[in-house]
């Protein structure tokens, strides 16, 4: 790396709500399980993040951020080199973001409120222009696009031993009949627990997750259609059809050198 890492949780006792910090981290980089004192937001200028909590699993493409509220453990992996761009977020000014893991959409003001919050020293001057800064970077974060780029996992074992398997080898075409089977549930009962215990409807959760196996491929440079088949798909047409409708943006502007989204 250019630089020296720098641990975020060596500014937990810095007297300001919201510390700002960059990180460079070569291709695979990997953060095992750990967690913060403050809740932190991060946002890969650069490269894809995925974090994994024990409550599911999150990912930031270029222009997302992941939110991981303070105390919850959590495992980085990018993928490629990835230039982050971190907040670390008291606890009295976290309520912006909330309580529950989740990915934001990084505006161009966001952006380049992130990377100038890096340039300001921790200890900044709450009544001059740095802390006028934050204020902005707190105001624009409270009013960032929430994405769908999670797949929750349920509290039930047996349902979350089947979403584990999923995100190992997604199957597009799973049906909740099909799952009911498995588990030897009703259909009713089943649509009803899943809703409770991850917020999302089946058919919803089962899209998210493939996104979530698809995008780091993408970005490490893999061909639609590669990724489209194994996942499962009729065709790369079905595949860019659910990614679109989901992203707003075709599969290919995920790898390198795609178009603009």
């Amino acid at each position: 790396m250019a630089k020296p890492w720098l641990n975020p949780d060596d500014y937990d006792e810095t007297p300001r709500p919201v510390v700002a910090i960059g990180n460079e981290y070569p291709p695979s980089f990997e953060l095992d399980w750990h967690s913060h004192r403050r809740g932190q937001l991060l946002y890969a200028a650069n490269g894809v993040v995925v974090v994994s909590t024990p409550q599911g699993a999150w990912i930031a493409p270029p222009e997302q951020a992941v939110w991981t509220p303070a105390g919850v453990p959590h495992a980085v992996r990018m993928v490629g080199a990835v230039s982050t761009r971190s907040l670390q977020i008291a606890p009295e000014a976290a309520d912006i973001l909330g309580e529950t893991s989740l990915v934001i959409a990084v505006s161009p003001l966001l952006r380049h409120l992130l990377i100038s919050a890096c340039e300001i020293e921790p200890e900044y001057d709450e009544a001059g222009r740095d802390g006028m800064v934050m204020d902005l970077l707190l105001a624009e974060l409270a009013r960032a696009e929430r994405l769908p780029l999670a797949a929750p996992f349920p509290k039930t074992p047996a349902l979350a031993r089947k979403c584990h398997a999923f995100l190992e080898k997604p199957e597009p075409h799973d049906t909740i009949d099909g799952w009911c089977a498995e588990l030897g549930m009703g259909r009713r009962a089943f649509t009803r627990l899943f809703r409770r215990e991850t917020g999302m409807s089946f058919g919803e959760w089962r899209q998210q997750a493939c996104l979530l196996v698809a995008l780091p491929r993408l970005a490490a440079g893999e061909a639609v259609t590669t990724v489209a088949l194994d996942l499962g798909y009729d065709s790369p047409a079905a595949f860019s059809t659910m990614f679109k409708r989901m992203l707003g943006a075709s599969p290919n502007s995920y790898r390198p050198g795609g178009a603009s989204r």
